[in-house]
Formats: structure tokens, C-alpha cells, sequence
């Protein structure tokens, strides 16, 4: 079997920051969300409650240190942190930061510029601006590369090619894209690196115009986030909805529909597929929230085999598979153990990945 290199996403927000506690109230993590969920209609599977790791703070140093055993155990190479750039101003760093200065975990890591505002769109206020993602010029650019530099350096830090791996969210929203980019790899040269491997996140059916400049892309299957389904101008329709929305039941659909928009497919370049095992955001965003019923270990099994044959093709280092995620607990996509499934979903890893052995069927 071609090895592949398995990287799962990682979110950093389960530790209080001072904006959180502004925004949300004092000690807010994304606990907070995880914990008060409720279930919202017949067969509905939350809240999902942590069980190997529990209810952690990442700012625990021995937390960081589990989550890097557990991956490794299942074959995972290294996780990719959601780093955050509003113009000078970081937030949520603390973690990525605590990993770089101390040399621990001794575990493969990487970046993700999450660069979109956030607003309060996961509480009902969308149009409520939290932090606007800004880019103000080259200045910025240059200031933004040089925080993250002591990351490119470190030992542990993934590569392909010897280049360092840096994914960029929202790929399209750069002024000056190619410009930016192009500095950036200056920058590496001048820092002693051997450039930077840059990844464009997309979906599948957006294809990134090659004169941006990316190396790669990372593609996903779009989840719906329509408010009303295809029919919607039927009275029925928009009857049931209307309903559901009044009863306080989100926008529900079969995980059949996802696996189907994941299938890859040959696109020009360079493509990693990123694959979301789960999903249900109840837990941020309520009835106004998205979920894939019926997903489960066996479906996670068809969808990574498929995204494992799909890079089998490319050159050895890039043979990459994103795992969304590690710990996305709100969105209901975390490998991490929870008390309905256990390890199921990192044996599925572990077998497809390492072909550590086949998983046990889900009770």
C-alpha cells in the first residue's frame, strides 16, 4: 500500500482568551459550545462528550503531549494548526506558540492562515463583526512572515520537498496575491529555508487560477449551509421549513449527500483531498445550524480509502490527506474519543493509513 501522510486540522480554541471573555462571558472555550448542546430532534447524537482526553485546556502542556501520543498511535503525521493574522494582531496563538518555544511534543506540525473575520454568525448576530480580517499592505506581510518564521525553522515543522507547509483558508480574499506569495518565498530564501510550500483550501467545484501562485490545493466537500431547500418556492416546502425552524429542528441532511460530493476528482496540479468524517455545528449555531445524520466509522472507512487512492499518483511527499479535524467538537468533526465511539474513528486512521489492522464494526 502507498504510504500517505495524514495531517488533521486543529483548532486551538479551548483555552479562555480575554477577547472570548468579552464576547461570549468569563472562562468561554469551545467547551462551552460542546457542553450546553441539546439534542433537537428524534435520533439527534449530542452533546458529544469527551472520554480519553475529557474536557482539556491546551493550556496544559501534558494535554498537548496526549493529543500528539494519541494521533501518532493511529498513523497521523502531524497536526496543522489554525493560526490567526488580523493585521498585526494575533489571537488564539498561545498553543502553536507553547509548541514552538518549548520543543514539545516532539510531534510534526504545520500552519493554516484562517484568515476570514470572525463575526457572531454562530449566535444568531451575522452581521455582528468581532475581528475583521484586513490586509494592509506589504509591511503586514513582511511582519506576518517574520512570526511565523521561528515555526518554519523548527526541526518538527512538516515539509514537502524540504519547503515548509503553509495552507492559506481563504486563498481568493489576498489583494495581490501573487505579490504576496512571491515575498514570502524571498523572505524564506533569505531566512536560509528552502522556499515554502503554499496550499490553497478550496472546494471541489472551485478551481484556483494557477497564476496566484499556490503550490497545491486542499480540497473539500462544500457542507449546505441554504437556509431553505431546492424546493423552497413549493408551499410544502416552505410549510416543513417554516415549521422546522419554528420548532427549533436545523437544517438536516443524509451524510450520503457528503460522501458523494467527496469523491474526488482529477483537477490540474497538485491536490490534497481534505476529509470530513462528521459534521454538526448545532453546538455554535443551534436551529440555524447544519447536520449529516447517519455518518459513522464504516462511511469514514469509503471516504479516506477513496482520498488515499486519489494521491496515490502524486510524488512521494506529496501524498497528503487532510483529516477535518482533530478537535472541531462545536462542528462535530473531532477524531479526539468521545463516549458514543471511542477510538472507532482513529482506528479507521490507523487501518487505512498504516494498515495497522481492520476496525470493529460499529455497534
Amino acid at each position: 500500500m502507498t504510504h500517505v501522510r495524514a495531517i488533521a486540522l486543529y483548532l486551538p480554541q479551548f483555552h479562555p482568551i480575554p477577547e472570548n471573555d468579552t464576547w461570549w462571558g468569563k472562562g468561554f472555550t469551545e467547551w462551552t459550545n460542546t457542553a450546553k448542546a441539546k439534542p433537537l430532534f428524534r435520533g439527534h447524537y449530542q452533546p458529544h462528550i469527551p472520554a480519553d482526553l475529557g474536557f482539556y485546556d491546551l493550556r496544559v502542556s501534558e494535554t498537548r503531549v496526549q493529543q500528539a501520543d494519541l494521533a501518532r498511535r493511529f498513523g497521523i503525521e502531524g497536526f496543522c494548526y489554525y493560526h490567526y493574522w488580523f493585521g498585526g494582531k494575533r489571537i488564539l496563538n498561545r498553543p502553536l506558540d507553547e509548541v514552538v518555544t518549548s520543543s514539545s511534543p516532539d510531534f510534526p506540525f504545520c500552519a493554516c492562515w484562517a484568515n476570514e473575520s470572525w463575526t457572531g454568525v454562530w449566535h444568531g448576530a451575522p452581521k455582528h463583526t468581532l475581528l475583521e480580517q484586513t490586509y494592509p499592505g506589504l509591511a503586514d506581510h513582511r511582519a506576518h512572515f517574520e512570526t511565523l518564521l521561528p515555526a518554519f525553522r523548527d526541526r518538527r515543522y512538516i515539509r514537502v520537498n524540504g519547503k515548509p507547509l503553509f495552507l492559506i483558508y481563504r486563498p481568493l480574499e489576498i489583494p495581490d496575491t501573487a505579490a504576496t506569495l512571491r515575498l514570502w518565498r524571498e523572505m524564506a530564501a533569505e531566512a536560509g529555508l528552502d522556499g515554502l510550500h503554499i496550499v490553497a483550501c478550496t472546494y471541489r467545484e472551485v478551481l484556483i487560477p494557477p497564476e496566484l501562485g499556490y503550490d497545491a490545493s486542499m480540497v473539500s466537500a462544500p457542507v449546505k449551509d441554504r437556509p431553505w431547500p431546492k424546493d423552497w418556492r413549493r408551499p410544502l416546502a416552505r410549510l416543513r421549513r417554516s415549521l422546522e425552524y419554528r420548532l427549533g429542528i436545523p437544517h438536516v441532511f443524509d451524510f450520503s449527500e457528503l460522501i458523494a460530493r467527496s469523491t474526488p476528482q482529477p483537477r490540474p496540479g497538485v491536490s490534497y483531498p481534505c476529509v470530513i468524517h462528521a459534521w454538526d455545528n448545532t453546538p455554535r449555531s443551534g436551529k440555524n445550524g447544519v447536520v449529516y445524520k447517519n455518518s459513522d466509522p464504516k462511511h469514514f472507512h469509503t471516504m479516506l480509502s477513496a482520498a488515499v487512492e486519489s494521491v496515490s499518483h502524486q510524488a512521494p511527499d506529496q501524498r497528503i490527506v487532510f483529516l477535518k479535524s482533530w478537535n472541531e467538537w462545536a462542528e462535530g468533526n473531532h477524531l479526539e474519543p468521545d463516549l458514543k465511539y471511542g477510538t472507532q474513528y482513529l482506528e479507521v486512521v490507523g487501518d487505512v493509513i498504516s494498515a495497522r489492522g481492520r476496525i470493529s464494526e460499529p455497534g
